[in-house]
């Protein structure tokens, strides 16, 4: 069966050795360059998306419109992508121990941020790599602030995620 990522987790690509991605830094967010006309109404957030090259030469990555999908709320429906303001990966060439990181920023209702679901398929030299998922929310709509806020809260999707690997994990070592 396969798990999704909670955001932050780096995945490795089996079929590419050296080479990891994560998504993360999930955030509430305004973009740079002003908000798009047909965001109105809607929340913007931003989501990093970060290559990194472990192996030993080179890749030239890319990660452009079409190969990050962006699905909020419960029933997964399509947040708005602003590509005026995302930068994307377009042919860049990632030395080893070298990373590249794509922004995107998306919009969609403030009630569906609290689950969000990013995927994300990779092109490593030509070649495409295997579709990821990566889970997590924003909690807009926590009350708690301070030192002490949890960002994960105890009946969050990430959270729950986060429990689910770790319970598999313990039942494999069993």
């Amino acid at each position: 069966m396969y798990e999704p990522n909670v955001v932050g987790d780096w995945q490795e690509y089996d079929e590419h050795a050296g080479l990891r991605v994560r998504v993360h830094r999930l955030e509430a967010a305004e973009p740079p360059r002003g908000r798009d006309d047909a965001a109105e109404g809607l929340t913007y957030f931003s989501v990093r998306v970060t290559v990194e090259n472990r192996g030993s030469r080179q890749t030239t990555i890319h990660l452009e419109d079409g190969q990050i999908d962006v699905r909020i709320g419960p029933d997964g429906e399509a947040a708005f992508i602003d590509w005026r303001n995302s930068q994307f990966i377009e042919g860049f060439d990632v030395y080893p121990l070298r990373r590249a990181t794509a922004v995107l920023y998306a919009a969609g209702p403030e009630a569906s941020l609290s689950q969000i679901d990013v995927q994300i398929q990779l092109r490593v030299d030509d070649d495409w790599a295997d579709r990821r998922l990566w889970a997590g929310g924003i909690g807009l709509h926590d009350e708690s602030v301070g030192a002490h806020a949890c960002p994960g809260r105890e009946g969050g999707l990430a959270h729950q995620v986060s429990n689910f690997l770790r319970d598999q994990a313990e039942e494999g070592t069993a």
